[in-house]
């Protein structure tokens, strides 16, 4: 099995033992799960992708079947309707590894890495109805300019792409992720287009985000796992770029002040006891070179991790 980035380390803050209950909101390959099993706790296993979540029944047959895995096909943006249906309303620790799993970015068919020719599909789930081609297909110019500099933090080439995607599609539709990447290549100047990937990336990335509305679900999902961890239950949260972990930065900022006044407020009111968590990460955790060197997709991980006060 595939071991997740920062593993050691997730584990570790989550400290699991006997008899607890964990939920793994982003389950993905099952790597984090597996950890968590070993540790005798009981685990609900959750992924928006439906066969992720086929291959974690195949994986864990035996763990299912004695009542220590309950693995779920769900959004973590309905995490506490998730949680509380399969009895894990008062879990001990809430995981979510962000991003994507290796099994959906090596697959071609899944539309996920401009270095594979595939689909421009990009869904997590295949219940979903909007695709990377529908949007590249139905956005206006001005829209798509908007999805790559919100979503990809693409900044110099944005409107050089989002016109080039208009005038292609004007003449025949983007058919693959190849004729995306090399449509991506051919807005850059002749010197640097042999850095066109990182270009691509964010490009793929804002595609991707879009797609599957993954800045918004984690903004619904971070509160309804405080509201579900028990009282020194912690909640970490592995990021892979700066807007996913701006949110959890925020979230956790916003969530362990004790005074809430408004700050033109000359003397505290509200009687400064609301913080609901402690950050047990002053600062990101982030990979070590030996395992960057192993897997170069940890170079850009970040880890938080808060525990629950009240």
């Amino acid at each position: 099995m595939h071991i997740p980035v920062l593993y050691k380390e997730a584990i570790e803050f989550l400290s699991p033992y006997k008899g607890q209950k964990f939920v793994d909101a982003t389950a993905g390959g099952g790597g984090h799960t597996q950890a968590l099993l070993e540790k005798e706790t009981q685990v609900l296993a959750i992924d928006r992708d439906e066969e992720a979540v086929e291959s974690l029944r195949e994986h864990f047959a035996p763990q299912i079947e004695n009542g220590r895995l309950v693995p779920r096909v769900a959004n973590f943006a309905d995490l506490e309707a998730t949680a509380t249906g399969a009895g894990f309303g008062g879990a001990s620790g809430i995981l979510f590894d962000l991003g994507l799993s290796s099994d959906q970015l090596d697959r071609a068919e899944r539309g996920f890495a401009f270095q594979k020719d595939g689909p421009l599909d990009m869904r997590f789930s295949k219940t979903q109805t909007v695709t990377a081609s529908s949007i590249l297909s139905t956005s206006s110019e001005t829209e798509l300019i908007k999805i790559f500099w919100d979503y990809g933090e693409e900044k110099r080439f944005a409107r050089k792409v989002a016109r080039a995607v208009v005038n292609f599609r004007s003449i025949k539709p983007i058919a693959s992720t190849g004729e995306l990447f090399e449509l991506i290549k051919r807005c850059l100047p002749p010197p640097i287009r042999f850095r066109a990937g990182d270009t691509a990336r964010r490009i793929f990335q804002s595609l991707r985000i879009s797609v599957n509305g993954e800045l918004e679900d984690l903004s619904k999902a971070l509160p309804q796992a405080l509201s579900i961890l028990i009282p020194k239950g912690r909640i970490v949260v592995i990021s892979f770029h700066s807007l996913e972990d701006r949110i959890v930065k925020n979230f956790f900022n916003q969530n362990s002040r004790q005074c809430i006044c408004p700050q033109d407020f000359p003397i505290c009111q509200c009687g400064s006891n609301n913080a609901r968590l402690k950050i047990l990460t002053k600062k990101p955790v982030t990979a070590t070179p030996e395992e960057i060197e192993r897997n170069p997709r940890a170079r850009s991980a970040k880890l938080r991790a808060a525990e629950k006060i009240k």
